[in-house]
């Protein structure tokens, strides 16, 4: 089937899947029988516990024979799973596909936005249905400020999708990003990625215009490849990295820096910022400083092993890690015995929307234990969001967005792959087939 026929199925399944969503809305009692509930309060899961739901939010949660459930409570029974809070991956791109169907560059220049918009709405819905009930989605990559767009249709129930935190288009240093310009003719005026801005002035301003259309976090692009022969090198001088943040600050966002680079790292860190994304080169030193000044780190563990997949011939099973994911591994081993705050970031896009349990499992590989990758997809992830008082655990107050996955991933964290039910803010989006 060509890539046309299969949007217009899954927009179907949209429209049915929104369909459902209005016709449940969040005011049934629902109790929920899974063979173990993992809270996300310690690291075991909890054997012969059940969840009770009241108007969207999680109302009971404990043994099966301590939970006082309504008479007309609907109940799903859920034999062989492990309940958890519904996962949150923070660093997400929607609009964007695998670059092995189609390269970034291609991506950008050639697919309208409008299309690029509808793909996104299917993004959304396969990541919902994995069991990720909250993203962070750090930059359009061109499409401008359809994230927006994407967020309101989701909350006003029109498409299914998990609850969005965006960052819009994103900042960059001047000619610091692509498409181009290296390799393309100096007299094309092509689109860029994201927005450009050079000097303390132009800086502020793309800051109060992108949280006024609706950025929830300010994203930048703290270095990038444009130093001699294509190096890493840092984009933004100390006065506009510090300019940026305190504007941000100033409103209310926070702010995400991609760096990889150990200078680029550390400039950022010091500016003030609230977390690092990629940050392959981080020295101990750096990664110590962002312990003292409190800023999180997303490692993206799979979006290196997808790109040594498509660009260097890595295949997954057969071969040893290359020396890039050593390196992203090293980095995330570092980041862990300086006590930084490591949240569960995969950079998705990159690879296909609703694989977003890989990096979890690519975190367990590198060295954490399951129950430490789950905290990072939940607790811990909201706190980073600052969303900890309305989701993140399984507790009674919060809101119920809660999955469920066959197996027990708090001992086997590839057991994320197998959903078997999902629920954002007491709303089933997948459950098991009843049976007649």
């Amino acid at each position: 089937m060509s890539m046309a026929p299969r949007i217009a199925v899954a927009l179907l399944g949209l429209l049915a899947g929104a369909a459902t969503a209005h016709a449940q809305p969040p005011k049934d009692d629902w109790l929920l029988l899974p063979e173990r509930v993992w809270t996300a309060d310690g690291d075991a899961a909890h054997a012969g516990w059940a969840v009770l739901v009241h108007d969207g939010e999680i109302a009971a949660v404990g043994p099966r024979d301590a939970i006082q459930a309504p008479a007309a409570a609907k109940r799903v029974e859920l034999p062989g799973a492990t309940l958890t809070p519904g996962l949150i991956d923070l660093h997400s791109h929607l609009f964007l596909h695998p670059y092995d169907e189609t390269r970034w560059n291609d991506q950008v220049l050639t697919e309208p936005q409008d299309y690029r918009t509808l793909k996104a709405a299917v993004h959304a819905r396969d990541t919902l249905l994995a069991g990720f009930t909250a993203l962070r989605d750090l930059g359009t990559e061109g499409a401008g400020y359809a994230d927006v767009s994407v967020k309101r249709a989701i909350d006003e129930g029109a498409i299914p999708g998990p609850r969005l935190f965006v960052a819009t288009r994103a900042i960059v240093a001047t000619s610091s990003y692509g498409p181009g310009p290296r390799g393309f003719r100096p007299d094309l005026e092509l689109p860029g990625g994201a927005q450009e801005v050079s000097g303390v002035d132009a800086a502020m301003a793309a800051v109060r215009e992108q949280a006024a259309r609706g950025a929830d976090w300010i994203k930048l692009y703290g270095d990038y490849r444009v130093g001699p022969g294509g190096a890493v090198a840092p984009t933004f001088t100390a006065a506009e990295l510090k300019a940026l943040v305190e504007t941000a600050h100033l409103l209310g966002r926070p702010v995400s820096v991609h760096a990889a680079g150990d200078e680029g790292v550390r400039m950022a860190v010091e500016a003030g910022v609230d977390s690092i994304e990629h940050g392959y080169g981080t020295s101990a030193d750096t990664f110590r400083l962002m312990q003292q000044r409190g800023v999180a780190y997303l490692p993206t563990l799979t979006a290196v092993a997808a790109t040594e997949q498509y660009f260097n011939d890595y295949v997954p099973g057969r071969d040893a890690p290359t020396p890039r994911m050593r390196e992203a591994e090293r980095a995330l081993r570092a980041a862990l015995q300086a006590g930084v705050t490591v949240g569960n970031g995969s950079d998705v896009g990159v690879f296909a929307h609703g694989e977003n349990w890989r990096e979890p499992a690519a975190m367990v590989a590198a060295g954490m234990s399951p129950a430490q990758a789950l905290h990072a997809a939940t607790d811990g992830a909201a706190r980073i969001l600052r969303q900890q008082r309305s989701f993140g655990r399984i507790a009674p107050g919060l809101r119920a967005d809660l999955a469920a996955f066959a197996g027990d991933p708090s001992a086997r964290i590839g057991d994320l792959a197998q959903p078997v039910f999902v629920m954002k803010d007491g709303v089933v989006y997948r459950q098991p087939a009843q049976e007649p």
